[in-house]
């Protein structure tokens, strides 16, 4: 779903979040995992067709009723969003790939500065995470960058013997200005060699968020 901008009215568990708008890049292709079950799976079968324009059909749904499976999966944990990015590089050495999540959950405040101070204090604990801090025009948010280096087994690479993968994380949290939520964006990416352009899109994206009026309270039910 390649559109200038995203309005959508998030879920999670039991509850109805805020509107939240945000725009995606091009090249992010994404499944609303918010949308009921049947037009989830309408969702999963564009995103595979997006992905693999020169694929079959045994393919479209094979990989179709994979992200199905794998978007219902994520609803239940409060993800609102799942995307694939795949970005052509240079010379024709191949196409850098990275994955995105849009996540919620209740925080329980309602005051911005204070949400981002403790999900600041909390990533901080881990050593090996760089935390920063943002001032978007939506308000404060907190960063936080890490890498993790994984071995694949050889059954799984084109030498045939295990390989190192080094695999880097971009995780901004963002509390809501009209409710007591915190939207997590998530990029995942083990094209590490193209971090500096996968960083610049996720400071777009997070750039680029809103949290318009809504017409009716948000909350969880009693």
């Amino acid at each position: 779903m390649n559109t200038p901008e995203t309005l959508q009215d998030l879920t999670i568990e039991g509850a109805v979040l805020p509107p939240m708008a945000f725009r995606l890049p091009d090249g992010m292709h994404a499944i609303e995992v918010s949308l009921d079950a049947d037009e989830r799976a309408q969702a999963a079968q564009q995103l595979v067709r997006e992905i693999y324009p020169r694929g079959e059909v045994p393919l479209w749904e094979t990989m179709g009723s994979l992200y199905s499976a794998m978007a219902d999966q994520m609803l239940a944990s409060g993800v609102g969003f799942f995307g694939i990015g795949l970005y052509g590089l240079e010379d024709d050495r191949g196409v850098a790939h990275c994955s995105l999540t849009i996540a919620a959950f209740e925080s329980g405040e309602t005051d911005q500065e204070v949400v981002a101070q403790g999900i600041k204090a909390l990533l901080l604990r881990d050593p090996l995470r760089e935390v920063t801090w943002l001032d978007l025009p939506c308000g404060p948010a907190v960063c936080g960058v890490s890498f993790q280096k994984l071995v694949v087994d050889g059954g799984y690479t084109k030498s045939g013997q295990d390989e190192e993968l080094i695999m880097g994380q971009i995780q901004v949290h963002i509390p809501f200005a009209t409710g007591p939520y915190t939207a997590v964006f998530t990029l995942d990416t083990a094209s590490v060699e193209q971090w500096d352009e996968f960083a610049h899109a996720v400071a777009g994206i997070v750039g680029s968020v809103e949290f318009p009026p809504s017409t009716a309270p948000a909350g969880l039910p009693d």
